[in-house]
């Protein structure tokens, strides 16, 4: 067996890259003449959602030009897949933006900063996601009031702080970067408050916030639309799934999962793209009222960037977004996991266990800086774990012609998003979508 080729021939195929797309290139974008209607791309990506719940999500793309970005992922999909590639490719977050990264318990107890949104997720160029989260950085700036001159400089610091952690990353030993734990976020205040925040998101507060009881029975509140208890053959069916689920976990993960007994079912609206899919949760009860678990089981859709990478079709979209998470992921949910209900696609993990993500008002004055600095390494790390990391260090290089270049993308899609928010509020008053604001 061959061994593995040295760091400087890596390094020197990443750079040697930089002939067919410069990095300085990187900052092109221009919406072509052909380019597809943005809402009928959301409304194809629609199929197979549930129809009266479309609404909800459109209410809230509805709200601002990031919230439309928010659940735009497969138009920029499309529009990311007519650019240029470098052809490194890492196991993509596929929805890269600032409120999906954010702070969650890990298997061992302790509260960390990761990334924490897979739903997209699938192996593909690594670009993709920077320019997605760059993007991000700039529209939920605007949302905060931050000048757009620092919206820019946030995302020069993004790619610096992804360059050369890339730089560290490509001579580390394999063992030691699968260890690494991002420790930054300590030391920027927006990290800091996240990791406050989720340290009082907990299966109690679950517990009091999503159930009520009657009779002397907790069960889940009944709020529709957004929190609509289940009964009857829908509610078996989630549970009648659960044994296969259980089945995939780890012999020390079953352990955990057979403390519980599960007691009730409810369908559940959160986020905003994810809303229409069925997004069920349920309540399960260990040594007694005082001992709550909650499971998140989520319908799974095709990523969108499928049609536009040459991967073979997942078997099972809920395993490959347990899977990509676990690529990614220096630690996971100890209990993700996926199953099939009447032959669709879930993926099952804990429901907000110690979770919480950042929101654009948190970003304002310097903090948008200081967490952009953080959210370049954490990206580092998730692309140096699943692809070539000399090969990316090589490519992104030692100067700021990266920084720079996709700091002029960033700003440019910016435009195009904010231009597709106003396009989306035409349909919405001309009928042709239907929004609620709820």
């Amino acid at each position: 067996m061959k061994p593995n080729a040295p760091i400087s021939a890596r390094l020197a195929r990443g750079k040697s890259l930089r002939a067919d797309l410069p990095r300085a290139k990187q900052d092109y974008w221009q919406p072509s003449s052909d380019r597809p209607d943005p809402i009928a791309t959301l409304q194809a990506a629609d199929r197979g959602r549930v129809a009266a719940l479309l609404p909800i999500k459109y209410g809230r793309m509805a709200v601002s030009p990031f919230g439309f970005f928010r659940g735009a992922a497969p138009v920029m999909a499309r529009d990311l897949a007519a650019l240029p590639r470098t052809g490194l490719l890492v196991q993509l977050c596929g929805d890269a933006h600032i409120r999906n990264l954010g702070a969650f318990a890990s298997a061992q107890g302790n509260i960390v900063f990761d990334i924490n949104d897979f739903d997209e997720t699938i192996r593909g160029p690594w670009e993709w996601d920077m320019k997605r989260l760059a993007t991000s950085f700039v529209l939920a700036g605007r949302e905060s009031g931050t000048a757009d001159r620092r919206c820019r400089d946030a995302v020069v610091v993004l790619v610096e702080s992804y360059r050369s952690a890339l730089s560290r990353f490509a001579r580390t030993p394999f063992l030691e970067l699968a260890r690494h734990r991002v420790g930054r976020e300590l030391e920027a205040r927006p990290i800091d408050a996240l990791l406050k925040k989720a340290e009082r998101s907990t299966p109690l507060r679950n517990l009091q916030k999503l159930t009520t009881r009657e009779g002397g029975v907790i069960h889940f509140a009944n709020r529709p639309p957004l929190l609509q208890r289940l009964t009857g053959k829908e509610a078996e069916n989630v549970l009648a799934s659960l044994p296969a689920y259980r089945e995939m976990l780890t012999p020390e993960r079953r352990l955990i999962f057979d403390a519980y007994r599960a007691t009730d079912v409810a369908l559940k609206v959160a986020g905003t793209g994810s809303v229409g899919t069925r997004d069920y949760v349920v309540l399960m009860f260990g040594f007694g009222e005082d001992d709550p678990l909650f499971l998140q089981v989520k319908q799974e859709m095709p990523s969108c960037y499928a049609p536009f990478l040459d991967e073979p079709p997942a078997a099972h979209d809920g395993q490959r977004v347990a899977d990509g998470q676990l690529r990614t992921q220096m630690t996971s949910d100890p209990l993700l996991g996926w199953t099939t209900i009447e032959g669709t696609h879930y993926l099952v993990r804990q429901l907000a266990d110690h979770k919480s993500s950042v929101e654009p008002q948190d970003l304002s004055g310097s903090s948008i800086v200081e967490y952009a600095r953080v959210c370049g390494e954490v990206f580092a790390h998730a692309h140096a774990r699943t692809g070539d990391a000399a090969a990316l260090a090589g490519y992104c290089g030692k100067v700021d012609s990266l920084d720079q270049s996709l700091s002029r993308f960033a700003s440019a899609y910016a435009g195009t998003a904010t231009a597709d928010h106003a396009a989306l509020l035409a349909a919405i008053r001309s009928r042709r979508v239907v929004a609620a604001a709820v």
